[in-house]
Formats: structure tokens, C-alpha cells, sequence
């Protein structure tokens, strides 16, 4: 017998195959989810889905079909048939979930923002217009922006008190773990870390430059897969930002510089790129690879979000940043990103880039977790109900500190 975990992103969709005799890994597989046509981000996908009932259920067809092919893929890797699978449990942000199952999106797009279901929901294949008999979980949802894949990525970190747990991703969820109590919001970053809405992005897939170093004048870049560069995921361009604050040639306040007011040969790689400047990252007979003043105001925008949602969790907790035992940081952003990029664009403070450290697949190892626990989802259950929610929109503090951490660090 087998099983499927699934973590459901707005960008990017995991899938692995699990032995139920052993709970051990067989295989994983990824792919973007295929949605992203009606938006980029949730908020853009729950405007399309409620002004039309048609994209709904066009949007809930997709990502069904793209699963089921996902999970029919892994299924033939390991030499089982499809009938083999008999759980399948999924952790996606509340609107992916509600639109895997068909769901009206009016509660959660609207105030006060809120799923039609807060505890997990049980289904079988049949109702999500799958072949054969598994029985589907999906997790939690504990407030409108915080879903199933915060409530998974906490599962499976096991976080302390004082603890930080951060997914760097287009819902960008973070939570603060006090006593018993979960403290958790979603920063609308976008799909910026993931490599969305960048001129020359893409997820972490073979060809994306996932990093990118300036030794001396030259430039030093890793690619998935080691082929040609096709751009640049959110890790690559979270380095290349870093890179060009160190070096001079971007401002702290995101203005990138211009080749007159560069002292060095990095002057060539400044172009003007559809009316503004840009960085080229790589340039060949075939593609051009830049990062563009825009590209840098997008991750402005994400990483002023993810750090004003810090800072009011820290402010509703009573836990101040320099307090804190603990940071896990997750996403799919392609290579690992340091603690110390995170620190020099504005996202951390020091004494929060001594206690980091990275979990890869977060919530897809919670929901694997979950799985191995074999009792129904009840610590699952039981963890979700200590979540406090707290929203963002329409706050003056988050607002006031949003605007506070537009501009890069200058220290």
C-alpha cells in the first residue's frame, strides 16, 4: 500500500510517493501549478475565480488533472499501478485548497476573510474526480491566508518556543511559536522568491541560475542542471541583489546605478532594458538574462512584507526579534538561501541570522510526517487549533512598518 503527500503552492506543486509499509520516501516529482495563467499570485487567481464561475471551475480542473498526472508519473517510476495509492493528504494556502475542491471563494475573498472549513477535511478520490479508492486529507486551514501548509510546515519542524518559522514563498506564511500558542499571518510577498513576475524568472527548475556571485569584475553563476542558463529563480536573484548592494552599483533605496556612476568594468553589464536600467546577468545568440529595475522593486515589496509581518507577530506575541531561540526558514525558491543574503536586503536582523537554519520541503515533510503518524491527523487536528491568526491587510501598524522596510539596509 501506498500513499501521496502533496504540498499544493501557489507557484510551484510537490508530490512524492511514500511506502505505507516503511513510510519511507520512494519518489518525489515537481512542477509548476498549472493556475498561474489566471494570476501569479492568490489574490489575483480568488479576483478571476470570484467574477467568474466558469474560471473556477476551470482553475479546479487543472490543478486536479495536473495531480493526478503527477501522482500517475511517480506511480509508474516505482512500478505500482494508481490503484496502489490508498491516501492521499494535501496542505496547500486555503484558496488552493478551496479550489482543489470546488469550493465558492466569496469568504475568502472578501472580509473577513475567512475558509468555509477550519479543521481538515476528509475525502475520497472520487470527489476530487480521481480513479480509484484512496482516501484524501486535506490539512487544516486556521484563517483565511493561513492554510494547510503553514499548519504542515509547523508539523514537521516541531518548533520550540521563541521559535520563528518563515515559508518564503508567493503567500509568504510566517508563524512565532509562544507557549502554546501559534501566532501566524500571511505577508502578501508575491511570487517573487519563486521567480515569478521577473522579467527573466522562473521557478528552481534545470536551466534557472540559481546563484550568482561578483568576484573582482566577473561574474560567477550556478545553474540547475549545469546546461545553459534560461533564467533565474528566486535564490539567484536574491544573491544577485545582495551582490550588487555590496558592490555599489545598487542604492539602498533600489535605485540600480548607472554605468556612469560605476567605478568598475561592471559598468558594461548596466543596459538600458525597456525604459529603465538593468543588470545583465548572462547574454548569449540566444536569450538575454537581466535583472531590471522592476524585477528589484518586486522583491522590494516581498521582503518588506515577510519583515512587517514579523515585526507584528513579534509585537502581538511579546516576542521581540532579538529574543528569539529559534528561525526555520523554508520555500521553494530554488538553492538554499543563506541567512546572511536575508540579512543584508532586510529581511533579518543579526542576531536572527545566528539562530537560522533551513528545512527544504517544508511543508511537504510535514505532510509526509503526518502521514507516518498513522492516527488519523489528530496531532495534525490538535496543533491547528492552536494557531491565532492575525491578519494584515488593512492594519496601520503592518502598513507603517511595510513602508519602513521598503529600502535596503545601509549598515
Amino acid at each position: 500500500m501506498y500513499a501521496l503527500a502533496i504540498d499544493l503552492g501557489t507557484t510551484t506543486l510537490a508530490v512524492s510517493l511514500i511506502d505505507c509499509a516503511s513510510f519511507e520516501r520512494c519518489a518525489i516529482t515537481g512542477a509548476l501549478n498549472p493556475q498561474r495563467s489566471y494570476g501569479a499570485d492568490v489574490i489575483s487567481r480568488l479576483d478571476a475565480a470570484v467574477n467568474s464561475a466558469a474560471l473556477r471551475q476551470e482553475m479546479t480542473a487543472l490543478i486536479r488533472a495536473e495531480l493526478r498526472r503527477m501522482g500517475g508519473e511517480l506511480c509508474a517510476a516505482a512500478g505500482i499501478t494508481w490503484d496502489d495509492v490508498r491516501q492521499v493528504a494535501v496542505a496547500g494556502n486555503p484558496a488552493m485548497q478551496h479550489i482543489l475542491m470546488g469550493l465558492e471563494l466569496t469568504s475568502l475573498a472578501f472580509p473577513p476573510y475567512r475558509p468555509l472549513y477550519t479543521a481538515g477535511t476528509h475525502l475520497h478520490a472520487a470527489d476530487l474526480e480521481w480513479d480509484g479508492s484512496a482516501d484524501v486529507y486535506l490539512f487544516p486551514m486556521p484563517g483565511g491566508f493561513v492554510g494547510g501548509d503553514t499548519v504542515a510546515f509547523i508539523y514537521g519542524a516541531e518548533p520550540g518556543e521563541a521559535t520563528l518559522c518563515l515559508d518564503m514563498g508567493t503567500n509568504g506564511e510566517i508563524a512565532l511559536i509562544a507557549g502554546e500558542t501559534v501566532w501566524a499571518t500571511s505577508a502578501a510577498a508575491g511570487p517573487a522568491f519563486e521567480g515569478g513576475n521577473l522579467s527573466c524568472g522562473m521557478a528552481a527548475l534545470p536551466g534557472a541560475i540559481s546563484s550568482v556571485r561578483i568576484e573582482g569584475e566577473r561574474l560567477r553563476l550556478q545553474i540547475i542542471g549545469n546546461g545553459q542558463p534560461s533564467g533565474i529563480c528566486g535564490s539567484g536573484a536574491i544573491e544577485a541583489v545582495t551582490e550588487l548592494l555590496r558592490c555599489n552599483i545598487l542604492e539602498s533605496s533600489g535605485r540600480l546605478r548607472s554605468p556612469a556612476e560605476i567605478e568598475s568594468n561592471l559598468a558594461a553589464r548596466v543596459i538600458e532594458y525597456q525604459g529603465a536600467n538593468a543588470f545583465v546577468l548572462h547574454r548569449d545568440a540566444a536569450r538575454l538574462i537581466v535583472l531590471t529595475q522592476e524585477d528589484i522593486r518586486q522583491l522590494q515589496l516581498a521582503k518588506a512584507a515577510l519583515r512587517g509581518g514579523v515585526d507584528v507577530l513579534a509585537e502581538r506575541s511579546r516576542i521581540q526579534c532579538h529574543a528569539l531561540k529559534d528561525v526555520i526558514l523554508t520555500g521553494s525558491f530554488g538553492a538554499v538561501v543563506r541567512p546572511g543574503w536575508l540579512k543584508t536586503i532586510g529581511i533579518f536582523d543579526e542576531s536572527m541570522v545566528q539562530t537560522t537554519r533551513f528545512m527544504p520541503e517544508g511543508a511537504l515533510a510535514g505532510v509526509e510526517k503526518a502521514l507516518a503518524c498513522r492516527d488519523g491527523f489528530g496531532a495534525v487536528e490538535e496543533l491547528a487549533r492552536h494557531f491565532r491568526v492575525v491578519p494584515l491587510s488593512g492594519t496601520p501598524l503592518f502598513e507603517t512598518l511595510f513602508m519602513r522596510h521598503i529600502d535596503f539596509p545601509t549598515d
